[in-house]
């Protein structure tokens, strides 16, 4: 039995297993494959869990800054060791409430997506007597990829058209309490390999230097954005990018002469990269049945513990763990919920399985817990398991609350 079917079977299933070792090793791959002068910072809304937010702040050398779009998500930074003055606060729908929690406990670099979400943002900043610094987001008309997980180049709740700033940067100048330091792009999620991932990276440096050189936009600091990818619950290695970091020092060397320097500093963002591979699910077989020829195995978890990508109208890829010289037939892999909607995988290459057998998904430790529809039925959220080498460093479940109250 392997170590992670052990961890289950002792704390229960449905179960995550965060290995926090492999946190930290994909942190120092990452760091390897960027200048020496970038900062790096983590997509929080990829693995909220304390102890793994806490494995990528800390490390040997450079240090991960945090990249956070709620409340509660400062909270996770800050439990784990984040400085609230170097997290960077994103998202298109920023609240006066959420502002003034944020600003009130040092937040201090936004992410703006709009005119009016600048405007919000300076307001609060007036009236706590602080002024905050802001990057816009850029949605660039074009882009350079045309694969992965498009997020420019289209209509879209995120950034300022770029084809419209030059018109609106006058007035976006002159907001009290905001000031304009730089630019965030994030053209893309997941690159389907280097090339693409260089390719933008390239477009979005060159793009950010002519709105320097056009606009005079300020820029102090150049989020690029982030798209390294990640194997999402199927069997398989994080990619090595052994040419990133010299072609984005040669982009940047041509686009910028002083990035060396500091001017202007150049961030990255990466979520998946960092947390994916460290996690593996582990659910316990409740069922198996045979209807009009389909073999289906039913779990202890499905959507409401490994719903990832439901939000977005795609079916999870996952493969489960087996020997290499098992047997397999294709199964469909479905949770506990009464709705036809409760489908893990289709054709999934699964062994003979009986009631009570444990699978194991691998590659699960992003967009997992948090991302999936915890609440639907009512069912328990699934335990998180994380460990150091061979010693569990904690054992925990969210729980949900519900609070009454007439005012």
């Amino acid at each position: 039995m392997s170590r992670n079917s052990q961890l289950a079977r002792r704390y229960g299933t449905p179960t995550y297993i965060y290995d926090l070792d492999q946190v930290r090793q994909a942190r120092r791959d990452l760091f390897a494959a960027l200048p020496e002068a970038a900062d790096l910072f983590y997509a929080i809304k990829a693995n909220p869990h304390p102890e793994v937010v806490r494995a990528t702040r800390d490390g040997e050398g450079r240090r991960c800054r945090a990249e956070i779009s709620s409340t509660g998500e400062l909270a996770a930074a800050l439990e784990a060791g984040y400085v609230a003055s170097e997290c960077l606060y994103t998202g298109p729908g920023k609240t006066t409430a959420e502002l003034h929690e944020v600003i009130g406990s040092g937040v201090a670099l936004f992410s703006v997506e709009s005119e009016g979400d600048l405007r919000r943002i300076g307001r609060v900043a007036t009236a706590r007597g602080v002024v905050v610094d802001c990057l816009l987001r850029i949605n660039s008309a074009a882009a350079r990829a045309s694969t992965s997980i498009r997020m420019t180049g289209a209509p879209s709740q995120f950034g300022f058209d770029s084809e419209t700033l030059a018109e609106a940067l006058p007035r976006l100048r002159e907001v009290p309490g905001a000031r304009l330091t730089g630019a965030h792009f994030f053209p893309l999620s997941n690159a389907t390999d280097e090339a693409s991932l260089v390719g933008e990276f390239q477009h979005t440096i060159a793009v950010a230097a002519d709105l320097d050189r056009q606009l005079a936009l300020p820029l102090k600091l150049v989020d690029i954005g982030g798209g390294f990818a990640a194997p999402y619950a199927v069997p398989g290695q994080r990619p090595r990018y052994d040419k990133l970091r010299s072609e984005l020092e040669a982009a940047l060397d041509i686009h910028f002469a002083q990035w060396r320097e500091g001017n202007p500093r150049v961030a990255v963002e990466s979520g998946r990269y960092l947390v994916g591979s460290a996690g593996t699910l582990v659910c316990q077989v409740v069922n198996v049945k045979v209807s009009r020829g389909r073999r289906f195995v039913i779990l202890d978890g499905g959507i409401n513990s490994f719903g990832g990508m439901s939000g977005l109208g795609r079916l999870l890829p996952p493969a489960v763990r087996v020997a290499e010289d098992a047997a397999v037939e294709p199964a469909t892999l479905v949770g506990p919920l009464c709705t036809p909607g409760d489908v893990i995988g289709r054709d999934v290459p699964l062994p003979e399985l009986t009631e009570g057998d444990l699978i194991e998904i691998p590659n699960a430790g992003a967009y997992g817990v948090t991302a999936s529809l915890l609440a639907f039925l009512g069912r328990p959220a699934p335990t998180e398991v994380s460990i150091r080498g061979n010693r569990v460093v904690s054992v925990s479940r969210l729980e949900q609350q519900r609070r009454y109250g007439v005012q």
